[in-house]
């Protein structure tokens, strides 16, 4: 599955629910990139100590990032847009990570296959796709 997973991007965009979806709040710094590589596929791409401590994770050329700034997780996450959502869904679970709300959203008049994570940390994260849009 290696080959496949190399060659075929999942990870399209990355939105926040708030401000910065590259200073989403984490108390711990070490857990969280530990936590997401183990169970997102983030690649640890930077690491910051000004203005807070702050670790860039990425996938596919999104990036994600967590800072210790204070934040409430519970109210903070991002939206990730990915080229196929069973494949994400099954990729999340098999790491060990509950996924729910399995169903279809209308948002602008098109439709989306939706599923939410809720991480450790408290941070929020809507999984979705484009239904009749295909895989790359």
């Amino acid at each position: 599955m290696t080959d496949d997973v190399a060659s075929s991007k999942l990870y399209e965009a990355a939105f926040p629910f708030a401000d910065d979806v590259l200073a989403l709040p984490v108390e711990n710094l070490d857990r969280a990139a530990e936590w997401y590589a183990a169970s997102f596929g983030l690649v640890e791409v930077e690491r910051r100590s000004s203005p807070v401590p702050t670790v860039i994770m990425e996938r596919d050329g999104v990036r994600i990032g967590f800072a210790v700034n204070g934040g409430d997780p519970s109210q903070e996450g991002a939206a990730i847009l990915v080229t196929d959502i069973h494949r994400a869904r099954d990729e999340l679970q098999a790491n060990g990570v509950k996924t729910a709300n399995w169903r279809v959203d209308e948002r602008d008049g098109k439709k989306y296959q939706v599923f939410f994570v809720v991480a450790p940390d408290g941070l929020c994260y809507y999984f979705h796709q484009l239904l009749g849009a295909t895989g790359g």
